[in-house]
């Protein structure tokens, strides 16, 4: 017998559905009656299940994110989120300098804020860390909690288990920050994939649902001073690009045009931003990074990258797209945000959000309500984290913002769609040496 004769063959075969179907399915069937499929696993994760081979080799010619950018980590981890991240920025300075003050017991503290100590965390230690630092107020920074949802977080050493600082300081200075997964979340056969958002701030490990988001800056600080702050805020030296310079030099020698780090971004986003694209590389987008296909055509390349623009401007509430937002806030009430059969809900008919039985944002489309960034169903999600508070006229804005964009990026995704095709016809081959 031969070599390749000895060579095993591998099937594949998936059964979805509940459990007492599976059972009843499992009782009528065996090895002999399953409608098996042929798997050839390679390189380069070796799984054991059926590919899409064509689609495959098309994938395998874009770029990796992580050799897009190379400087990359995982988000924000402070295993003490209730006591280092606020909504309000004053509460949150109020509860730091409560943990400080000398005159209370450590055991009173820790009862109070509900904190335990771990093998790598003591409060004792803790506290005197943070009292020992003169300027702890300026550490209360602005972090990506969920998707459109930015909090307040005391940003210190002695408090956040996880800072990855390494990275994250460079998003204490004027920066912006792919947030993407490693792997998508496999929740059913036809879960999307859309582990896809932008920040200008820090960002939460668990930002996305299940976790794992993992943050690529476009920019990169040197000479940090204190690493990153000072008695006036955060300060930070030389300004670099985190691009890989093979990747800058590849598009302007084959495209012969002009490529920023922006540009570059924005048509990053625009093509992860694609629903095609997720589409078509669904089941590859679940297993590692994601891949970037570029495009030699310099124009198109540019309208794309227009494309991707608008949608980071949307997505950090920033953009001028946004007044007059197409929903508004209406009712009479205390303004909190209730659950139960009265309290959060969507009426598909009136197109509107109820917080409490007389209070709703109006004008809410359903394909807006359902909008999912992250495995989040963002409009609702959002909502949903505020129970029991009492919306500020400033929250009320920013969820009439966040509707408008979501909005917004429905139609801009479909126009990233219509070109998306010409991408793939007009494929730059790009190697890349990477570390």
């Amino acid at each position: 017998m031969t070599a390749k004769e000895r060579k095993a063959k591998v099937y594949h075969a998936d059964l979805w559905g509940p459990r007492e179907e599976k059972y009843a399915w499992l009782s009528e069937h065996d090895w002999e009656t399953t409608n098996w499929q042929k798997a050839r696993p390679h390189s380069e994760f070796y799984l054991f299940v059926p590919r899409d081979e064509a689609a495959l080799e098309r994938y395998q010619k874009f770029i990796k994110a992580t050799d897009i950018f190379p400087v990359s980590s995982t988000g924000v981890k402070t295993h003490r989120d209730h006591f280092v991240i606020d909504f309000d920025k004053e509460a949150l300075k109020r509860r730091i300098r409560t943990f400080i003050d000398l005159n209370l017991p450590d055991d009173f503290v820790r009862e109070t804020f509900g904190l335990k100590d771990s093998g790598t965390w003591s409060l004792e230690n803790a506290r005197k860390t943070v009292q020992q630092d003169k300027d702890w107020s300026s550490r209360i920074i602005p972090c990506l909690y969920r998707p459109f949802d930015v909090r307040w977080l005391f940003y210190h050493p002695s408090m956040v288990e996880r800072s990855r600082e390494e990275v994250m300081k460079n998003m204490l200075r004027k920066n912006l920050c792919l947030c993407s997964g490693r792997a998508g979340q496999v929740v059913g056969e036809d879960a999307p994939w859309n582990l896809t958002f932008c920040a200008d701030s820090i960002q939460d490990h668990n930002m996305f649902y299940r976790g794992g988001v993992v943050s690529f800056p476009l920019y990169l600080y040197s000479d940090f001073s204190n690493h990153g702050f000072c008695g006036d805020g955060m300060v930070g030296g030389q300004e670099r690009s985190n691009l890989n310079p093979m990747l800058l030099d590849s598009l302007q020698s084959a495209c012969k045009g002009e490529f920023t780090p922006e540009s570059i971004f924005y048509y990053v986003y625009a093509i992860l931003s694609s629903k095609d694209y997720r589409g078509e590389y669904a089941e590859l987008l679940r297993i590692d990074f994601p891949r970037i296909p570029f495009t030699k055509d310099v124009k198109l390349f540019q309208k794309l990258a227009a494309l991707g623009g608008r949608l980071v401007d949307l997505h950090l509430l920033r953009s001028s797209e946004l007044d007059p937002p197409i929903a508004r806030f209406e009712g009479e009430g205390d303004g909190i945000v209730q659950t139960g059969k009265k309290g959060l809900r969507y009426d598909s008919e009136k197109q509107r959000v109820f917080i409490n039985e007389e209070q709703f944002f109006e004008d809410v489309p359903p394909k807006v309500w359902v909008y999912q960034i992250g495995g989040y169903q963002v409009c609702h999600k959002w909502l949903k984290d505020r129970k029991d508070r009492c919306l500020t006229l400033e929250e009320i804005k920013t969820y009439c913002h966040i509707v408008t964009a979501l909005a917004k990026t429905i139609k801009i995704q479909a126009e990233i769609d219509k070109l998306y095709p010409e991408v793939e016809e007009t494929l730059l081959p790009i190697q890349l040496e990477t570390k």
